[in-house]
């Protein structure tokens, strides 16, 4: 994929952008939780980032399906890198930080579903699953590689270089993309062309509600994002109180994971190519439900960790085969719209799984939680293996 000079950019732009994400992540926790001294504090910053996919994740979806994606790719990098040059200087008040994060997850509204929209037109469709392999696991593995870098570069400099270096990054993401060259969708007719933009957003979101695919994948969508939310957010209490392992401990899980999530897409590629493939897209729902069960039933470590090496396996490919069937389901001119709307019901289901799974490890205990989330997954791979039959091309044989 890489040999493809179009491919070659927008995975380099991507990231990048990465890079500079896990540094900037880790730096605006440890900032934040020097200015409030507490773990709500944190909690702020994670709200702050959710609230604007929720706010304006309709209308980017309709920006992207009007104008050249990679020109919003590229506005989006150099609001981003405007903010994170900020960062250093409004470090002393927590409320500037917050205001900054909340814009730096603005920019990441429109970039995110525009890379989506930017991906189906530089690869064929039989190329869909190695790009998105590709885009995702360069991003788990900067992740693991980059992440303990981060922490040490802050401990000892500070947070200001990791911001600064979030900075460069957006630049380098944006000066590679300007060579990838795309044109905006054709409006169909004047109307269209007059059409406000929440008119467009408001398109979007029917679209999605009568397409039976895109409806499914939604509900799909939403149910694990109501399991995910709290069982990845809760994770430290899994390992504190129900596995009885430290610091050291919960560090082996949140490996594992990675691990998983990078073997996934390179075993995924090498199985198959076709991104209508039911059982790929919808399969990998059932297999994280299957882990969270057994991370509820047992307290071993090495158990736990094995569980969640197939759990990131899990993740990463159902990640990959389902937005490559959104890819290849959706039209250029409704692409955005749609990965938008996704990314707002999953933020959605995120925010309110934090919220109930936090009440029910407070009342009844963790592995209530899992057992919860786990059945959600089951549920949720159940319904998409079963609903989508119908509507998918014979090739799902």
């Amino acid at each position: 994929m890489l040999a493809r000079p179009a491919y070659r950019r927008l995975w380099t732009a991507q990231t990048v952008s990465r890079w500079g994400d896990v540094f900037n992540t880790v730096a605006l926790a440890v900032l934040v939780f020097q200015l409030t001294g507490s773990g709500l504090g944190v909690t702020g910053v994670v709200v702050a980032e959710i609230v604007p996919v929720l706010l304006l994740a309709p209308v980017a979806g309709a920006v992207i399906d009007r104008l050249p994606a990679v020109r919003v790719m590229i506005a989006a990098d150099l609001w981003r890198m405007g903010l994170a040059l900020l960062l250093p200087l409004v470090a002393g008040s927590v409320g500037a930080v917050y205001a900054v994060a909340f814009g730096l997850s603005a920019g990441a509204v429109f970039f995110n579903p525009a890379s989506q929209s930017v991906l189906p037109l530089v690869v064929d469709e039989d190329e869909l699953i190695a790009g998105n392999s590709g885009l995702w696991t360069a991003a788990v593995v900067s992740q693991i590689a980059l992440a303990p870098l981060a922490g040490g570069m802050v401990a000892i400099l500070g947070p200001t270089p990791a911001f600064l270096v979030n900075a460069a990054t957006y630049a380098v993401s944006a000066a590679v993309l300007v060579r990838i060259v795309t044109v905006a969708p054709a409006a169909t007719d004047a109307a269209a062309e007059r059409r406000a933009w929440w008119t467009r957003a408001v398109e979007g979101v029917q679209l999605i509600a009568r397409t039976p695919l895109l409806r499914l994948m939604a509900t799909v969508q939403a149910l694990a994002a109501l399991s995910a939310g709290a069982t990845s957010a809760l994770l430290i209490v899994l390992a504190t109180d129900h596995l009885g392992v430290d610091a050291d401990g919960f560090g082996l899980l949140l490996a594992a994971i990675g691990v998983g999530a990078a073997v996934g897409p390179l075993v995924l590629t090498r199985l198959v190519a076709d991104p209508r493939r039911v059982g790929f897209v919808f399969g990998p729902f059932l297999l994280r439900g299957v882990v969270d069960l057994v991370l509820a039933a047992f307290r071993s470590l090495p158990v736990a960790m094995g569980a969640l090496g197939v759990y990131g396996v899990g993740t990463s490919t159902g990640m990959v085969t389902f937005n490559s069937l959104l890819q290849a389901e959706t039209s250029e001119d409704t692409r955005g719209r749609v990965f938008a709307s996704f990314d707002a019901i999953w933020q959605l289901g995120r925010l309110l799984s934090l919220a109930v799974g936090g009440l029910l490890a407070d009342a009844v205990g963790i592995a209530a939680v899992y057992v919860f989330g786990g059945a959600l997954l089951l549920v949720a791979g159940m319904a998409g293996l079963l609903g989508a039959r119908p509507g998918i091309r014979p090739s799902t044989s």
